[in-house]
């Protein structure tokens, strides 16, 4: 069951459509986002690269760029440890990039998901020192590696964490106490004593900004280092950042260059998709190019998608974009029945009565346990934890709601995990198997969840009638794109809409075509994407409906027509 909820923000949205010509209701989605004021809604409306913070806002930013500097000089050799998902990789391509275009002597190691794990352990501290190796850069891990780092600067390493994880944390009688990891730099908006005004950059936006500190410091032109917007777009959206403030414009104007990018492998990866030529969204990087880049770090290595974005001639990046295509192709089947068997399990057990879903899945690929968690959670809205036998014990990915910080709830359970990290939405840890069922019972004993929390809510920006639908207005919506999480896509509402000329399309009776008609007898087309035959079935006995919806223009054989695009229903 839903709770629909109507935002109730206030503000002269005449004023404001006035000031800056736009339609009084953008004018209120704005406000809805939490833009206040003239300034912001300019940075909103027309923000570029040009407003982004200063690196050198960032804490020991200034001791990284200088050491490395130095260490560049010196022909130190440098090795960049990244991870092995999309931002991992994007965050290890922009720094490779950045330090060789200074003239570093520099390679990479990402780990391994299955051999090595997530982050800089133990093994990887000893092959630095076997190869001898002078400074170690993380990338999009670091933060929680105390023990790790101690032994790397115990060899005579220099070590820069780069990162955007929770800063790990023990909650002692005197209060907390936040744990850093004895690195010469840590560069992480998430400490407390960092003055970066965005606490929510992406590891690859915090690596761009190691490397534009680096570029102004050595006097490289700001076009070469702008270039890097378009990667960094790429893994905010792909690491699912809010799109608010710096975060928005980056993924704004990367987008923009992704279109016409210059990158070998972007590009191919983009014509394997059958994208040449069209807009790229948000969506498109979120659901069709990230998965792409991910799926080699899922299912084979995630050196495969360094490769792509590395690759300097189109025949090989065309080859490794084929592959990639054909892997993730691989991760959706086997995701599909890894979700499957997950839902038999909940559905067929008591654990369908818990408040938090700890899924055990021993036989499932541990690279797909964060992505089944992802559609558990869509299916119950509920926190999902799906745990997966690893070669050594149990691994697992969790994804939470807006009521439950993962990362603090894991804390309450650290003395059951091996490793654990990540943020309030999301989640890695890894334990033994005999505390599997322990680890389950304690997340659920210490679950403060109400009935209203576990309740999915439907946010309606504006209760508008489909009369109020026009061309412009439609299209004048794009002013707030890119939309995503932090900056959703706007929601409509009208109640008392009758159904007409209801008819079912696509292979699986996911499409319903119709009109809607108002009251007055104003009508308008409308398409809902879902269960066909499940809304057919509920408007089967009703006189009218009540809708949520979204408006667009639909071009079919050349010709545009408004749409209403129906979201939810009751």
């Amino acid at each position: 069951m839903e709770k629909w909820v109507v935002t109730a923000k206030r503000a002269d949205f005449q004023k404001i459509g006035q000031e800056f010509g736009i339609d009084p209701v953008t004018a209120r989605l704005i406000r809805n986002r939490d833009v206040t004021g003239s300034e912001k809604i300019r940075e909103y409306l027309f923000g570029t690269l040009e407003d982004l913070p200063s690196p050198w806002l960032l804490k020991d930013m200034d001791r990284a760029a200088e050491i490395l500097t130095e260490k560049i000089r010196l022909r130190k050799k440098i090795r960049i440890i990244g991870d092995y998902d999309i931002d991992g990789v994007s965050s290890t391509y922009i720094l490779l990039k950045g330090l060789r275009r200074l003239g570093a002597e520099v390679d990479t190691y990402i780990p391994d998901r299955v051999r090595d794990g997530y982050g800089i352990h133990r093994q990887l501290v000893e092959k630095a020192s076997e190869d001898s190796v002078d400074t170690i850069v993380t990338c999009d891990n670091g933060i929680s590696a105390s023990e790790e780092i101690a032994l790397a600067k115990e060899r005579g390493m220099t070590v820069i964490v780069t990162d955007h994880h929770e800063i790990p944390y023990v909650d002692t009688e005197e209060g907390r106490e936040w744990v850093l990891p004895p690195a010469d730099a840590v560069i992480n908006p998430k400490q407390i004593t960092c003055g970066y005004p965005n606490k929510n950059l992406c590891g690859a936006a915090v690596a761009w900004k190691l490397i534009w500190a680096l570029y102004e410091k050595n006097k490289i032109p700001k076009e070469e280092i702008l270039e890097f917007s378009e990667i960094a777009a790429v893994a905010t959206v792909g690491d699912v950042m809010d799109l608010q403030g710096e975060n928005r414009i980056i993924v704004k104007e990367g987008l923009k260059r992704l279109e016409h990018t210059k990158n070998p492998g972007l590009r191919a990866l983009i014509a394997a998709n059958g994208m040449e030529g069209g807009r790229i969204t948000a969506y498109h990087v979120g659901f069709v190019l990230g998965p792409c880049i991910n799926a080699s770090g899922r299912l084979d290595t995630a050196a495969r998608s360094l490769q792509l974005l590395c690759a300097e001639d189109a025949d090989s990046a065309a080859k490794d974009a084929g592959d990639l295509l054909a892997l993730n192709q691989s991760r959706k089947a086997m995701t599909e029945k890894g979700k499957e068997e997950a839902v038999r399990l909940i559905e067929e057990t008591d654990l369908k009565e818990d408040p938090v879903l700890v899924v055990y899945l021993p036989d499932c690929h541990e690279s797909l346990a964060g992505i089944i968690a992802g559609r558990i959670r869509e299916k119950y809205y509920k926190p999902v934890f799906v745990l997966t036998k690893g070669e050594k014990g149990v691994k697992g990915s969790g994804r939470s709601i807006e009521a439950y910080s993962m990362y603090d709830e894991l804390v309450k359970c650290r003395e059951l995990l091996e490793q654990f990290g990540g943020h309030p939405m999301a989640a890695g840890l890894s334990l033994k198997e005999e505390n599997v069922d322990l680890f389950r019972k304690k997340l659920n004993e210490y679950c403060t969840l109400t009935e209203e929390d576990l309740t999915p809510k439907v946010v309606i920006d504006v209760p508008m009638p489909v009369s109020y639908l026009t061309k412009k207005l439609t299209e004048e919506l794009s002013v707030l794109e890119p939309f995503g999480k932090g900056n959703t896509k706007p929601l409509f509402a009208q109640k008392g809409l009758r159904v007409l000329n209801l008819r079912i399309f696509g292979k699986n009776h996911n499409v319903a075509k119709m009109r809607l008609q108002d009251e007055s007898g104003y009508s308008v087309d409308a398409v809902y994407f879902g269960e066909a035959e499940a809304f057919a079935e509920y408007i089967r006995d009703r006189e009218s409906v009540s809708v949520t919806y979204y408006p667009e223009i639909n071009i079919y054989q050349g010709r545009e027509s408004l749409q209403a695009v129906i979201r939810n229903y009751c």
